[in-house]
Parts: structure tokens; sequence; C-alpha cells
């Protein structure tokens, strides 16, 4: 059975978001770069890279990164913006030497999508293990207390050209939150995302022995709170 983010993340998904921010993702970068030690070439790897605006935001600081998606078509785009390696695989089967990473990033909710806590527990270990010892983790997280205060139910909205009517609800047992997507020619998409609490978040990269050293609640790197709109958490492999 294909699981949603295998039919979303492609050609329809890149017309309806014909880009994204690469200013969030400047911005996010030189927050994690003001904490962590800097050097050029640090190895980095960016787990869900995408179409590689993170990947292109590393390089132009002087960073080696590698790009790892499960979308061909998205890893076709990041060949147009980025001289990095990429690597098509599935993060729950990480094909990466462990060790051998200064940096792992898991950025902009490219978390969550699997059915079962164990799978993405296991993705986050494997993740964490490709650090050396000292290396750093960063994962950039919806924030679920904001979510559950400021969802929109209902909109209509043009994305692409396209007129779409988007619905989002909470299942009765909080553990997800479902988008639904309906484009004018018909057509229809579903992201589901666990709603994991900065606390669950932190717990599970403790265990895989992650110390999280910042805590932050917006790209800028203000502080993590209730109301903030993300959850970054980075860490370090001790």
């Amino acid at each position: 059975m294909t699981e949603w983010f295998e039919e979303w993340f492609g050609e329809t998904y890149l017309h309806l978001y014909p880009h994204r921010d690469e200013a969030d993702a400047a911005r996010l970068l030189a927050t994690l770069r003001d904490v962590v030690p800097w050097r050029p070439g640090l190895q980095v790897l960016d787990v869900a890279c995408g179409a590689g605006r993170h990947a292109q935001a590393l390089e132009e600081f002087g960073a080696s990164p590698i790009g790892l998606d499960l979308s061909w078509t998205l890893l076709t785009r990041a060949r147009e913006v980025t001289q990095a390696p990429l690597v098509r695989a599935d993060m729950r089967w990480l094909p990466i030497r462990p060790g051998s990473m200064d940096l792992t990033l898991n950025l902009f909710t490219s978390f969550g999508y699997f059915d079962s806590d164990s799978e993405h527990d296991d993705a986050l270990r494997q993740m964490i293990d490709t650090l050396r010892t000292g290396g750093w983790f960063a994962i950039d997280f919806l924030n679920d207390s904001f979510v559950r205060d400021t969802l929109v139910a209902r909109e209509e909205s043009v994305l692409g050209g396209h007129r779409v009517q988007i619905t989002r609800h909470i299942p009765s047992d909080g553990r997800f939150v479902v988008k639904n997507i309906h484009t004018d020619d018909e057509q229809h998409f579903q992201e589901r995302v666990r709603l994991f609490s900065a606390e669950q978040l932190e717990q599970m990269l403790t265990r895989h022995g992650l110390a999280v050293r910042h805590r932050f609640g917006a790209y800028d790197g203000a502080p993590l709170g209730a109301g903030s709109p993300r959850v970054v958490l980075l860490g370090q492999r001790t």
C-alpha cells in the first residue's frame, strides 16, 4: 500500500507550492550556525532535503552537505540548485555510515509521517547514529500546542494558479493533524503528521544518546514556549 507522502511530494506538490521560502532556510541555518562549532567543509546530512533549499544555503555557508530524500521529483529539483551529493532513500533505512557526520538535520516538519511511534523512534535513532561523538543533530518540527490552539478547519486558497479547498482536523485520539487538499481539477491529497510535544521529542532524542543543548521556538532563535510556532531542538551526541 502506497503511503501518503509517497504520492504527495511529486509534480503536483511542486505545482501547488512552486517555491518555498529560501529566506526562512537561510534564517534557520544562520541560527544553528551561531551555536554549532562551524568550520569550512563541515560534513552535514540533510535528511528529507526536498528541493534542496537548505543544502543550497549550507553550501553558501561553507559546509559540505549531503541531501537525502525519498522523492525522485524533489531530488531532481534539488539538483538544479545544489552541487551536493543527493541520495534517494527512506529515512527509516538510512544508507549512511554511522559516525560519519558532524551535523545531521531534519527540517521543515519532515518527520511524523508514519503510522507507528516505533517507526518514528527508530528513524530518529538512525539519524543520530550518523553522528560522530560530539556531533550535532537538529530537528525543526511543528509545535503541537500551537497547532491545536490555532487550527483553521476550512479555507479556500489559490496555489500554483489552482483554486483549492483545504480542510484540517485532529482525529478523536488527538495523535495526528490531518490536512486534506482538494483542487479545482478534482485532485485530492492528504497530509498526516503526528503531533509530538516538545517534551516527547526531547525524550526520544535523549534516549538515543543526544544531549539537547538549545531549544528554539522560531527560525530567528526566539526561545521555545507554548505559543511558539515551531519546535527547533539542537542536541549533541554524547
